[in-house]
């Protein structure tokens, strides 16, 4: 291996200097410039130009720094003006002389003659201390039996009953003329019982097959058929249930 030094690095070079970048300037600077020397005083950096000498004469003396109190003013209560008078004093004498010629005992009978004596209130006693509640408030006393609608059918029911009323008569006068063009007629009690009791021979007959199902469903047919068998009896039981509950039935032709 051979060495880097080498005789030509005996021969001496001329040092390159690298020249220096330009400095940043702002563009503010003359601003700044013409502003410090605007707001700057001459008394900023070595105090006030001219310091006035303090006088001998101009010292602390004693409660100058005390706060001063108004003059005292007799008291006097805001109100004052629409107090009422003070009571007499026992030194006070009333005006002697005066006289009237009212009769007190004659107006006190007579006040007392004519009154109204008050009416007692009713209470009752619930506990052997004395207790005293009022009987009016208490649901003991019979209040309402005391009123003058007591014993009367109250409205409301009065034009329930009205509306129940003109309903039937509307409907009434509906079926009429449904009778009177032949569109309509009324089942008689034996088709009404032919009817009734052929929805229920048919529910037997129904729930008779149903109770021969298999218990285990298996299978879609199976299933499908159970389903229509209960939709069925729920049908009939429906219509059974109708029918007994409505003695007149109309039918259109």
């Amino acid at each position: 291996m051979y060495s880097d030094e080498s005789i030509y690095d005996l021969i001496p070079r001329e040092e390159l200097k690298k020249p220096k970048e330009a400095r940043y300037t702002s563009k503010f600077r003359d601003n700044v410039k013409v502003e410090k020397e605007k707001n700057k005083d001459s008394y900023k950096t070595m105090g006030p130009a001219k310091v006035l000498v303090p006088e001998t004469t101009n010292f602390l003396r004693k409660h100058t720094k005390e706060p001063v109190l108004p003059d005292k003013q007799p008291f006097k209560y805001p109100d004052e003006d629409h107090r009422r008078p003070a009571v007499p004093a026992p030194s006070d004498r009333p005006l002697m002389g005066l006289k009237t010629t009212k009769n007190f005992i004659t107006t006190n009978a007579v006040e007392n003659i004519t009154s109204v004596p008050k009416k007692a209130e009713k209470i009752y006693v619930d506990t052997k201390k004395g207790d005293k509640h009022k009987l009016d408030t208490s649901g003991l006393e019979p209040i309402y039996i005391k009123k003058k609608d007591f014993g009367e059918t109250p409205q409301y029911l009065l034009k329930r009953r009205e509306e129940i009323r003109k309903a039937q008569e509307e409907y009434d006068a509906y079926i009429a003329e449904h009778f009177r063009r032949g569109t309509m007629k009324q089942l008689t009690r034996e088709e009404r019982e032919h009817i009734l009791m052929g929805l229920k021979a048919n529910w037997e007959e129904i729930h008779k097959e149903y109770q021969g199902l298999s218990v285990v469903t298996d299978t879609a047919p199976k299933k499908n058929r159970k389903e229509r068998m209960e939709a069925e009896m729920k049908q009939l039981e429906r219509d059974i249930q109708i029918i007994e509950k409505h003695t007149q039935i109309y039918i259109g032709n």
